[in-house]
C-alpha cells in the first residue's frame, strides 16, 4: 500500500497584497487547517485569510471567503454529518478558531453565522463532539471548554498551567482527551470524577487523535516521536525518532491507517504503527492531515502555502491462488498465481471498500457494489447503493454484509437483498471486523452503549434470533467471532474479553441460560476456519489451535487434549491473525510482515468425515495418523453424536480406561432413554439428564441419578413429589452418615425419618 500525492504547480495561499510590494513575486503564506465536506471537496484556510474551496477530482480552487485582517486561523473542524443516517440541521457549517481568542460558526457559504469571545490568546483547537451536540476548544490560556452547538459556554473542564495545543473526543463523546506539554490527559465529563495523566513524550506535543472504532490515541511531539497509545494509556507503538518535529497525525475514519506529517513528510502507517510508505513532498511543513469520509484519500495544509492531496493505492487481497491490487483509484488487478493469467478489472467510480473471500471478490465504489466470481471476472454482478458510504464488507459463504452509515444491509451473491438487521440505539460507524461476525445462518453485532452485550439475528429475516433476548457477558467484550460450518442448531460464537479470556457459547439460546464457557486465557486475536468448526488464537506466547471447540460441551477434561500449541515468539509482541483458509493460517507480525503457517489437514478431514456420520472412516483415518490429538478429537466428536462405538474405541487408544468402562456401562443399560440421560450425564449436564428420565417416567432412576451425585436435597425432594422410594433415600443417607461418623443435622430429613421405616 502507498500513497499517491500530487501537488499543484503554484500556491493558492498567497498575500495579494505582498504580491504588488515584491514586484510581482508571490509571498506565500502558511496553510493552517484544512477539512472535508463530502469526499470530494475541500475547505482550506491560510494566513493569508482566505477560505478556499478545492475539488482533488477537476484540480478547481475557488475562493469562498476573505476573512478580516485580523483574524488568522488555526484550526477547522466541519460539523458531524449525522449518526445513523439522521441528517442534521446544522450540517453545512463548521467551527474556525483564531489567534484573536474567538471561534466562529461559519456556513458552506462562507457566511460568519457567530463569533464567540473564547479564550485569552489563540484559540488552538475545536473540535465536534460525534454527535453534533457539542463543541469542545482549547487555548493558550491553559482552559478547557465545552460549548452548546450554538457557541454557548456551558463549563470550564479544565485550567492548566501551560497552552493546551490539542483536543480529541472519546468515541463515546463521554471524555476528553488534550495535551500538556509533555502530557496527555484523559477527562470525563461528568464532575468529579478522575482524570488519567501520564507523560507521553520528551517534547512539547504537538497533535493527537482518538478513533472511534478501534479506541486507540495517536500522538505526535517535537521529540519527533509519534505514538499509538490504548485508552487506558499504555504505549502500543513508540515510533523511531524522525529528523524534524512531527507536526500533524490523524486516523482514517475507519481506524485501519493513520497518516503522519512532518517536515518534506508524509507517511501512510497502519493502526499497529508499522508503516507502510513514506512520501517527501515539497511541502514544507505539514500542519494539519485530514482524511475524506470514505478513507480513500487525504489533505494536508502545507507550510508554503499548498495543499497537498494524497491517494491510498495499492491495497492487497489476498485468497487461495488469487492476488488482487488496486493500481489505480477505479482499477484493480488480478493476478492468479496458479497459472499467471491477469485480468483488469475497471470501475466507474473510485474504488472504497474490498473484499475478497469464499469465491468471491465484492467491491464498493462511491455509488454501486460489484461482485464478481473468482472462476469469471467479466461479468461482474453489480447494483446500487443505498447511501454509498460502505464502512466494511464482511463476507460469509452464501451471502455477504454491507455496513453502511444507515444500516447492516445482507445480500446474496446474485445481488438480492435479504434483509436489515437492527438494534436499540445501533451506532454502525463505529463497527469494525472484530465487532461484527457473519455465518450463512447468524449475525451477531457488539454493542457499543453497552460493551458486555451481544446482539444475535437471523440472518435470513433479520429477526433477533432465539427468544429476542441479547446475548449478556460479565465483563466488557473486546472482539467476536462466529463458527462457519455445520448446523445452525449448533452454532457456535467465540469472544474475547477485556481480560483478554476466550469464550464459547452456542448462539441458540430459548430461556434457558447458556453456559458460557472459558477455553482461553489472555488470547490476543482468534480466527476461525473457512471450512471446519477450527478456531485458532495467539495466546500469551504460544500460538494455539482448538480442533474441536465443542469438546468443552462434551468432556472438559478432554479439552488439552484436543489442542496443537505452538512457541509464538517468532511472531514478536502483539501479532495479529489475518486469515485461516483451509490449512493454512496467516499472522501480521508487529513490524507489518506476514508469516504463514500450516497446520495438519487431518484435523479438517475429521470433521468431515464426522458431519457426515462415516464414523468408520474417522477411526481408519485416526489409526493411520496415530496421533493422540485426533483420537480425542474424534472421541468428543462421537460422545456429541452419541455414537457409543466409536467413543469407546476413541476413548481406549489415548487410555481413558475409566471413561470406557463408564461407556461400557450405558451400553448394557435397557431402555434408550436411559442410555440417552446417562450420556448427558457423561457430558456433566445432570439437570438434562434427569429431565429427560422424569418424562420418559423412570423416576427412580432420576432420584438414584442424584443418591449417586450425593444431590441429597434434590433426591429427597424428587422423592416426596412423586410418592415414592422416599425410604430408599434416607436409608442411603444413613448410610452415608454412618460410613462418616456423623449425626443427620438436616431438619427435613429427621422430619421424614420420623414417619418412615427404613
Amino acid at each position: 500500500m502507498r500513497l499517491k500525492t500530487s501537488l499543484l504547480k503554484e500556491p493558492k495561499h498567497i498575500l495579494f497584497e505582498l504580491v504588488r510590494l515584491l514586484n510581482g513575486k508571490k509571498h506565500k503564506e502558511l496553510v493552517s487547517c484544512v477539512g472535508w465536506t463530502t469526499a470530494d471537496e475541500l475547505y482550506s484556510c491560510g494566513d493569508d485569510h482566505q477560505i478556499m474551496k478545492w475539488n482533488p477530482v477537476t484540480s478547481e480552487t475557488t475562493r469562498v471567503v476573505k476573512l478580516p485582517d485580523d483574524v488568522y486561523p488555526i484550526d477547522l473542524h466541519w460539523f458531524p454529518r449525522g449518526i445513523g443516517g439522521k441528517k442534521q440541521s446544522q450540517a453545512e457549517s463548521f467551527v474556525l478558531t483564531s489567534s484573536d481568542g474567538k471561534f466562529h460558526l461559519i456556513s458552506k457559504l462562507g457566511r460568519v453565522e457567530k463569533s464567540v469571545e473564547a479564550h485569552c490568546g489563540a484559540v488552538l483547537a475545536g473540535r465536534w463532539n460525534y454527535e453534533g451536540t457539542a463543541l469542545v476548544t482549547v487555548g493558550e490560556d491553559g482552559q478547557v471548554k465545552i460549548w452548546s452547538k450554538s457557541g454557548m459556554l456551558r463549563s470550564t473542564l479544565a485550567q492548566q498551567a501551560s497552552p493546551v495545543s490539542n483536543i480529541s473526543w472519546a468515541p463515546g463523546s463521554d471524555k476528553v482527551l488534550f495535551t500538556s506539554g509533555k502530557q496527555l490527559i484523559i477527562k470525563p465529563l461528568q464532575p468529579n470524577a478522575k482524570a488519567l495523566q501520564w507523560k507521553a513524550h520528551d517534547g512539547l506535543i504537538l497533535k493527537t487523535d482518538w478513533n472511534s472504532v478501534n479506541d486507540l490515541i495517536l500522538s505526535a511531539g517535537e521529540d519527533c516521536r509519534y505514538k499509538v497509545w490504548d485508552s487506558f494509556g499504555r504505549v502500543l507503538y513508540n515510533s523511531q525518532p524522525h529528523e524534524y518535529p512531527i507536526t500533524s497525525i490523524a486516523w482514517a475514519l475507519d481506524g485501519e491507517l493513520f497518516a503522519v506529517g512532518s517536515f518534506n513528510t508524509l507517511r501512510l502507517c497502519d493502526k499497529t504503527g508499522w508503516s507502510y510508505a513514506l512520501e517527501k513532498p515539497n511541502t514544507g511543513s505539514i500542519f494539519t492531515i485530514s482524511w475524506s469520509i470514505d478513507g480513500t484519500q487525504l489533505a494536508g495544509a502545507c507550510g508554503n502555502g499548498h495543499v497537498i492531496f494524497a491517494h491510498v493505492v495499492e491495497q492487497h487481497w489476498e485468497w487461495k491462488n488469487f492476488e488482487i491490487t488496486l493500481i489505480k483509484r477505479r482499477t484493480m488487478k488480478v493476478h492468479n498465481v496458479i497459472n499467471d493469467a491477469v485480468d483488469l478489472l475497471e470501475f466507474r467510480d473510485r474504488v472504497i471498500k474490498a473484499s475478497l473471500n469464499y469465491g468471491y471478490l465484492v467491491v464498493s465504489t462511491s455509488l454501486q457494489c460489484y461482485v464478481f466470481s473468482t472462476k469469471n471476472w467479466n461479468t461482474p454482478l453489480i447494483f446500487d447503493l443505498k447511501e454509498g458510504t460502505v464502512s466494511l464488507i464482511l463476507q460469509a459463504e452464501r451471502h455477504f454484509l454491507l455496513v453502511e452509515s444507515g444500516g447492516l444491509y445482507l445480500y446474496s451473491y446474485e445481488g438480492r437483498f435479504i434483509s436489515s438487521p437492527k438494534y436499540p440505539g445501533m451506532r454502525t460507524d463505529i463497527l469494525n471486523a472484530q465487532t461484527v461476525a457473519l455465518s450463512n445462518d447468524t449475525l451477531a453485532v457488539k454493542d457499543k452503549a453497552d460493551e458486555k452485550v451481544i446482539y444475535i439475528f437471523e440472518a435470513l429475516s433479520g429477526k433477533p434470533l432465539g427468544d429476542g433476548k441479547p446475548l449478556t457477558h460479565k465483563t466488557e467484550i473486546v472482539e467476536i467471532a462466529l463458527d462457519q460450518k455445520g448446523l445452525t442448531s449448533e452454532r457456535k460464537i467465540a469472544f474475547i474479553d477485556k481480560n483478554r479470556d476466550l469464550f464459547i457459547t452456542s448462539v441458540k439460546r430459548f430461556g434457558k441460560e447458556q453456559k458460557i464457557v472459558k477455553i482461553g486465557a489472555m488470547v490476543q486475536s482468534l480466527a476461525w476456519n473457512d471450512t471446519s468448526n477450527i478456531l485458532c488464537g495467539i495466546q500469551d506466547s504460544r500460538f494455539t489451535v482448538w480442533y474441536y471447540p465443542n469438546t468443552v460441551y462434551v468432556d472438559k477434561d478432554l479439552l488439552p487434549k484436543t489442542l496443537y500449541e505452538k512457541d509464538a515468539s517468532e511472531f514478536s509482541k502483539n501479532p495479529q491473525l489475518v486469515s485461516f483458509v483451509g490449512n493454512q493460517v496467516t499472522i501480521r507480525r508487529a513490524d507489518g510482515s506476514l508469516v504463514h503457517l500450516h497446520i495438519s489437514p487431518y484435523p479438517a478431514i475429521l470433521h468431515d468425515y464426522v458431519s457426515a456420520s462415516r464414523w468408520e472412516e474417522g477411526v481408519r483415518l485416526c489409526r493411520f495418523v496415530k496421533d493422540q490429538t485426533l483420537w480425542a478429537c474424534l472421541a468428543a466428536m462421537a460422545v456429541a453424536s452419541k455414537d457409543m462405538t466409536t467413543a469407546e474405541i476413541a476413548y481406549a487408544a489415548i487410555g481413558e480406561i475409566d471413561k470406557v468402562q463408564y461407556i461400557n456401562s450405558i451400553k448394557d443399560l435397557p431402555s434408550k432413554e436411559s442410555r440417552m440421560a446417562h450420556m448427558l450425564l457423561f457430558s456433566g449436564n445432570t439437570p438434562e439428564a434427569e429431565t429427560l428420565l422424569l418424562q420418559s417416567g423412570l423416576v427412580y432412576q432420576a432420584i438414584q441419578v442424584n443418591i449417586n451425585l450425593y444431590n441429597w436435597e434434590r433426591a429427597l425432594d424428587l422423592a416426596v413429589k412423586h410418592r415414592t422410594h422416599v425410604d430408599t433415600v434416607l436409608a442411603y443417607r444413613q448410610k452415608f452418615l454412618e460410613d462418616f461418623g456423623k449425626k443427620e443435622t438436616n431438619q427435613r430429613f429427621l422430619q421424614y425419618a420420623e414417619g418412615v421405616s427404613i
